[in-house]
């Protein structure tokens, strides 16, 4: 009897053992589950966040793609913060070329070349006065540098001027008086030379301005009023 009753104490203590063992084994479980769901909904979180950024990453693209479609292709006059440089290439190209046929043309001494040249510096002079004077852009916050490169365009460029309208008045005065005497022809070319290299000196202090000093694209440093 006494033995029995140890054997049944055993039994109990060993089930209760167990059965304490197993609730300690499933609260363990149960906290590992939750710190599993913490860190699941974490990442989800995160992952969200991040498809979030992505999105608007997206649309942000998307937005300044649909700005840069809605850009006009052929941009209008008005959209020029000036047109200075609009002009100023028909003044280079037209007073060079027009120079450069004064000296053929003493060679060749033909009235068509002399009246072609005429024609080709008389644009070249209105354009090269239109830019210098009533389209040439207001500067503000110039480096120092900056301003001394201006400086060197705007000499060369009154000496385009100057120089262009001598050679156009010299070269009507050899077509109408002279009657393209070879001489006077040779005194017309050297003007018209001069007046090629100042506007190519004009032009490599411009495109200074614009393409190391950073000076008129995007209206950079110019008085954005149109007509100056």
């Amino acid at each position: 009897m006494k033995n029995t009753l140890k054997a049944v104490v055993l039994v109990l203590f060993t089930i209760t053992t167990v059965s304490a063992h197993d609730g300690h084994k499933s609260k363990q479980d149960s906290t590992a589950l939750q710190a599993d769901t913490v860190v699941n909904a974490q990442s989800t979180g995160e992952e969200h966040t991040d498809h979030t950024r992505i999105s608007e990453a997206d649309s942000h693209d998307a937005h300044a793609q649909d700005a840069h479609h809605e850009k006009k292709v052929t941009a209008d006059l008005a959209d020029f913060p000036t047109i200075h440089p609009l002009i100023v290439h028909f003044a280079i190209v037209l007073l060079i070329v027009g120079a450069i046929l004064a000296v053929v043309n003493i060679y060749f001494i033909k009235k068509e070349l002399a009246w072609t040249a005429f024609a080709l510096v008389l644009v070249g002079f209105i354009a090269a006065y239109l830019a210098g004077r009533n389209f040439h852009p207001h500067t503000h916050g110039l480096t120092e540098h900056a301003k001394l490169v201006l400086e060197q365009h705007d000499f060369w460029a009154d000496w385009t001027i100057n120089l262009g309208f001598i050679g156009l008045l010299l070269q009507g005065i050899n077509l109408f008086i002279f009657q393209s005497k070879r001489w006077a022809m040779a005194i017309v070319a050297v003007v018209l030379l001069s007046a090629a290299y100042a506007v190519a000196q004009a032009g490599h202090y411009g495109a200074q301005l614009v393409h190391i000093e950073g000076v008129g694209p995007e209206g950079k440093f110019l008085e954005l009023e149109h007509g100056h």
